[in-house]
């Protein structure tokens, strides 16, 4: 849906739509990594198809947020990092440490991810080896590597990432009748949580907010380009919502109708592959493998480019240096910095285990991410930073509004888990 007047249509009449289809899909596969699966898994498994319309729901929702990153990026020509800075030094605050605490939790659970999908695979290595070799070649890739090929790269593992899902749900057998009545809101007894961590986990937390400087990297960079990357970002999570709609098909006819538990944590996703296996042959389980791996590793590869220009851009604006300075750009010294951080200070997490204060932390400004988000692109878009032809209209406000409300839902579920988690 378009949130404000759209310019001509000659914008994209020159190509085929799916050639303009980029940006998008690297933030939304960044954004759906093996703890989301395990979320819709595990609600499938427990409450069927009944939260089907949530998962939809929050595709709807991450459209909204990321047409308006996109859309202050392009208008403005302005990052989301030197918007929230125009808001005042509060946003320095509270950003500065997150993006630090994220970046080194994180990157230990991205190298749990993809350690445990490969090492169920390959064998041969610990999980843990296999998480490290994993960051490595991450780290290769997008220290080495331009934006052209990381986007190529992105693509094809969101294709065997859907490619596994899909066929996983096709051979489990929907039950359409029953597929169909999951598309109408219903909140059964007890399911709040899962109804959240549904909606809340289709397609991120800060990578959300990464978008604006994929467009840069791209080149799409003025108002010119404002038709092209909504269409870009609405077919990106229409790919997202088939998957993740995928994913709770699987939890509930291959867990929820036998009566079978998920396990929580990444290990949920070998019980798929086992399941798989045991019922429809080896090559079922190791394509399902094959495509855990994908996400995992699609997530793992997007944060280490786009949250890294988004430090570089921070750390740049701490500076007072301009947007286009080198330090800000992909290559640059912050953002290798950034590569650095993600990759090898997370390797004591592995061994030597979770700090309790890292982890308290981390769960409370994560938890607080998407209503700032929402909030502040309310604030952005409805003043006069942004030419009035791009800000909001009244549909898109309530639209952020209740999305706001709704992640501020999600944040104290997160924070009362994060304290109970640790006390």
């Amino acid at each position: 849906m378009d949130t404000t007047n759209s310019p001509s249509s000659t914008d994209t009449d020159d190509e085929p739509r799916w050639k303009i289809v980029g940006p998008g899909l690297l933030v939304a596969a960044t954004g759906v990594g093996a703890a989301d699966l395990i979320a819709t898994l595990i609600a499938g498994s427990r409450y069927g198809y009944t939260l089907l319309w949530c998962a939809i729901l929050g595709c709807i929702m991450k459209i909204v947020l990321v047409e308006g990153a996109g859309r202050w990026t392009l208008a403005t020509g302005h990052t989301i990092f030197e918007g929230w800075s125009s808001l005042g030094r509060w946003t320095h605050w509270y950003f500065g440490p997150y993006i630090v605490i994220w970046g080194f939790v994180y990157g230990s659970a991205a190298m749990a991810g993809t350690g445990l999908a490969l090492a169920a695979l390959l064998g041969g290595l610990s999980v843990a080896w296999w998480g490290i070799l994993s960051a490595l070649l991450g780290l290769t890739l997008v220290w080495f590597g331009h934006y052209g090929l990381f986007e190529k790269v992105i693509t094809a593992m969101v294709a065997l990432m859907f490619v596994s899902m899909v066929t996983a749900a096709a051979i489990a057998v929907p039950n359409v009748p029953d597929l169909l009545r999951g598309l109408v809101p219903t909140i059964p007894d007890g399911s709040v949580v899962y109804l959240l961590s549904v909606a809340g986990g289709v397609g991120g937390t800060i990578t959300v907010a990464a978008y604006g400087y994929w467009l840069r990297e791209k080149g799409w960079n003025t108002p010119r380009f404002m038709r092209v990357m909504r269409i870009d970002n609405r077919m990106a999570y229409v790919i997202t919502g088939i998957f993740v709609s995928a994913t709770l098909i699987v939890g509930a006819e291959l867990f929820h109708a036998a009566d079978i538990a998920v396990s929580t944590g990444d290990q949920g996703m070998v019980d798929v592959a086992e399941v798989l296996r045991d019922r429809y042959g080896d090559i079922y389980g190791t394509l399902f493998l094959v495509g855990f791996w994908a996400a995992a590793m699609s997530s793992l590869l997007g944060v280490w480019h786009g949250v890294s220009l988004m430090f570089a851009d921070f750390a740049t604006e701490l500076r007072g240096l301009p947007g286009d300075h080198p330090d800000a750009q992909a290559g640059g010294r912050y953002f290798r910095a950034y590569l650095l951080w993600l990759t090898f200070p997370p390797i004591t997490i592995i061994f030597w285990g979770e700090p309790v204060w890292l982890i308290l932390a981390y769960g409370v400004l994560g938890a607080v991410f998407m209503p700032f988000m929402a909030v502040t692109l309310l604030w952005l878009l409805n003043t006069s930073r942004v030419p009035d032809r791009w800000r909001n209209r009244w549909w898109t406000n309530v639209a952020l509004a209740l999305i706001a409300l709704a992640f501020a839902a999600l944040a104290v579920t997160e924070i009362q888990k994060a304290v109970s988690g640790v006390l």
